[in-house]
């Protein structure tokens, strides 16, 4: 099976989805803090023909601390991966994929990927306990990992 996953770091918790590249279904995901995340990495890495990251992009504002932190672990989770297994991706050419717009808000991928994945569905998409939707269990940075990965299985180059 043809596997990507997709990290959307943080500078003490980062999101990850892993999706099956042809269907764009879910494998696996979370959202934990970043020792765990790289304790997973050698098991997610391994079931993955395409990896990538979100990397963070200068647009000239300052920045805090954060900011930097998170730097550090997009660079231990490269290493930990192997730096030739890994695409850095910027947040630009995501929002343009989902939205076709610059300036898209997460709010606006994540009713991208609604109306792709679970259109009509209850929920954007979640459903509930006894009837889980395409969604169920997604929260916060979740969708930003999900919204790399499928811009990644969409733009992957077929063998």
């Amino acid at each position: 099976m043809n596997l990507v996953l997709a990290i959307d770091p943080g500078n003490t918790e980062s999101a990850y989805a892993l999706i099956n590249a042809e269907t764009c279904r879910l494998v696996d995901f979370d959202k934990v803090d970043n020792d765990t995340l790289q304790f997973r990495l050698p098991r997610l890495s391994s079931q993955s023909s395409r990896i990538a990251i979100e990397m963070v992009a200068s647009y000239g504002m300052a920045v805090g601390a954060e900011v930097f932190e998170t730097c550090v672990w997009i660079g231990r989770f490269t290493e930990r991966i192997g730096y030739d297994r890994v695409d850095l991706v910027k947040r630009l050419p995501v929002k343009l994929h989902h939205c076709h717009d610059s300036k898209a808000k997460d709010t606006n991928i994540r009713q991208a990927l609604v109306d792709r994945f679970a259109p009509g569905q209850p929920n954007h998409g979640k459903g509930i306990k006894a009837e889980p939707g395409w969604f169920h269990g997604f929260h916060s940075d979740i969708w930003a990992a999900y919204a790399l990965a499928v811009y990644v299985a969409d733009t992957q180059e077929q063998p």
